[in-house]
């Protein structure tokens, strides 16, 4: 999350996933308003700019009563479909994998696990994968295995031939072989079988790419490269499909497509009257007046929430979310273009104590961000505590205390011109990147699950986290662009791995980082699969953090984020005309 103005782009350095060059000051400008914006004009960025000055109190007028009734309508209709349709294994998988990919499951949770349940069954019996397709196995195992049931790599086995390869004749299956790419993504550590199937797939569909296919197979195999499923935001995709013609699949996909364009819209309207909260929020925080150098993004801070909980129910939640979210990324600008590192370190030692009446020694910039983070913390404990029972200011004040060391102690670096050990950098950039602090919120909100044995498990950085945590940094670090607040590059994971590794070319080091992120997905999805120590929806967070990474730092020459404006353009602000079905229809 980077600062800017209204004219001002997107910068690499967003946290959650901060990269610090602090430009750290000898002496202290005489008035904040001295510090430079940016060193050059940058073309208007939708996700970095202030919310404009429009009403979204009341959503989209469209979301009538009438609306609504046709909606629950329809709802109730094709629950019925399902059920009839789900009789029939594959189609129920097919029907699922369609639900998923429009976005709308949040609906369906009962029904899905229903099916699934009987699915697993059938593949505990030897029934489920055995003289069936490669397509309907890798759709099977992924199913399965995303939503947390056991199911071993090995039944891709009887897909290879004697030395261990697939098979030759499934280069043909265009269907087998997307699947099989999906199925790959949800690999952990140990499974060779999964990583043989990604490199296979990938290298048979980027022929079948190469040569002249039908355009509805050219573009689910373009989508399935660029986009896979597990590793994308469905709310962010499921647009596209909405208008696509799903060649060869049975009559009731109309009828889910405008089912979900009704959704969307919905779910739409509900954003946008979280937007127009949030942006009052922080208008009356006044935060964005008194420290002209920090960033006044409140609609990109409030994606991160989007991105993260994306059940409709969560609203309040997201809300709640942004504002921590938000403090990040001012806490980040006072480290990295604005405080001296005395006042730093001092800044440091009021959080540790949590000592309000010694925030007055700070500078007045950093009393009131001081007291904005008291007030928000005292603010979200005290709900959390109300809601379910459980006060968080404990762990959420450690959590911020151990943010504000790891921004001191990258501070020092940088500020020195010293380059840490690639590792040292890592160890403390996976808490420098906010993402446990992000997380941590999400925990207690939710309030599912937080019992005395997992609050002491997410105090103390989790795998869950930590993963999740290095995928968004080594991301953030192949950007490698300038911010527009500071001068020069950031310091890196890649820089320090180079100084480390004296001649080794940079498109190596690069290669390098990347197996990285790969081997960080594996331990994610351990984590999150099959683990039992969190909520689902605490894991889908996490997952959801690292699967909006891509899009936060695909910068272009510009240092902006086209993709993400795109999205969020289509996601907030453009409704998706609908057809009128007939009862008859449902």
């Amino acid at each position: 999350m980077a600062s800017f103005s209204k004219v001002f782009c997107t910068s690499p350095s967003s946290p959650i996933a901060i990269k610090k060059t602090s430009r750290i000051n000898s002496n202290p400008p005489s008035s904040l308003s001295m510090i430079p914006r940016c060193n050059a004009y940058k073309e208007p960025s939708f996700v970095s700019t202030p919310v404009q000055h429009v009403d979204y109190r009341y959503g989209n007028p469209n979301i009538t009563d009438e609306f609504l009734d046709e909606y629950a309508s329809k709802l109730e209709g094709f629950k019925r479909v399902f059920k009839l349709v789900s009789e029939d294994p594959l189609q129920g998988l097919t029907m699922i994998d369609a639900i998923q990919r429009l976005g709308i499951d949040h609906h369906f949770q009962h029904e899905i696990e229903q099916v699934l349940q009987r699915q697993f069954m059938l593949s505990a019996n030897g029934n489920g994968f055995h003289n069936y397709d490669l397509h309907e196995v890798a759709l099977r195992f992924r199913l399965l295995r995303q939503e947390g049931y056991f199911v071993p790599a090995g039944v891709f086995d009887r897909f290879r031939d004697r030395e261990g390869s697939f098979r030759h004749e499934h280069c043909r299956d265009i269907k087998g072989l997307i699947e099989l790419y999906e199925a790959s993504q949800l690999g952990m550590d140990g499974e060779d079988i999964l990583d043989e199937a990604r490199e296979f797939s990938s290298q048979s569909l980027r022929k079948w790419r190469m040569a002249k296919v039908d355009l509805f197979s050219e573009r689910a195999i373009r989508n399935t490269l660029d986009q896979p499923f597990h590793k994308t935001l469905s709310r962010f995709t499921a647009r596209n499909l909405l208008g696509t013609d799903f060649q060869g699949t049975n009559g009731w996909i109309n009828i889910l497509q405008e089912l979900a364009k009704m959704d969307f819209n919905l779910v739409q309207s509900l954003h946008q009257k979280e937007i127009a909260h949030i942006s009052n929020w922080w208008k009356q925080l006044g935060l964005a007046k008194e420290l002209e150098f920090a960033r006044d993004q409140p609609m990109k801070w409030y994606i991160w929430s989007m991105a993260c909980l994306t059940d409709p129910t969560l609203s309040e939640q997201r809300i709640d979310l942004t504002k921590p979210i938000s403090l990040i990324y001012i806490i980040d600008d006072i480290f990295d273009v604005y405080g001296t590192l005395d006042e730093l370190t001092l800044f440091v030692q009021v959080v540790e104590r949590w000592d309000y009446a010694a925030s007055d020694k700070l500078p007045y910039y950093m009393k009131i961000c001081f007291k904005a983070l008291d007030d928000i913390t005292n603010e979200i404990s005290q709900k959390v505590y109300k809601e379910h029972g459980r006060n968080p200011i404990n762990s959420l004040r450690k959590a911020w205390s151990t943010l504000f060391r790891a921004f001191l102690v990258e501070a020092r670096w940088f500020g020195s011109g010293n380059l840490p050990k690639a590792n040292e950098y890592l160890e403390n950039g996976i808490i420098s990147s906010g993402v446990h602090i992000v997380l941590v919120h999400i925990f207690f909100l939710l309030g599912i699950g937080s019992t005395d044995q997992n609050v002491e498990l997410i105090d103390n950085n989790p795998s869950i986290i930590s993963s999740t945590a290095t995928i968004l940094r080594l991301w953030d670090d192949l950007g490698s662009a300038k911010d527009e607040n500071q001068d020069g590059h950031d310091g890196s994971y890649i820089d320090c791995y180079m100084k480390e590794n004296q001649g080794i070319e940079v498109e190596n080091a690069r290669k390098h980082v990347i197996n990285m992120i790969a081997n960080e997905w594996k331990l994610l999805n351990q984590q999150c699969i099959f683990q039992k120590s969190f909520s689902m929806t605490f894991c889908k967070a996490s997952l959801n953090i690292a699967r909006m990474v891509p899009l936060m730092y695909s910068y272009d020459e510009n240092q902006c984020l086209p993709s993400l404006d795109e999205y969020m353009k289509s996601l907030l602000y453009q409704s998706i005309p609908m057809k009128t079905l007939l009862p008859t229809q449902l």
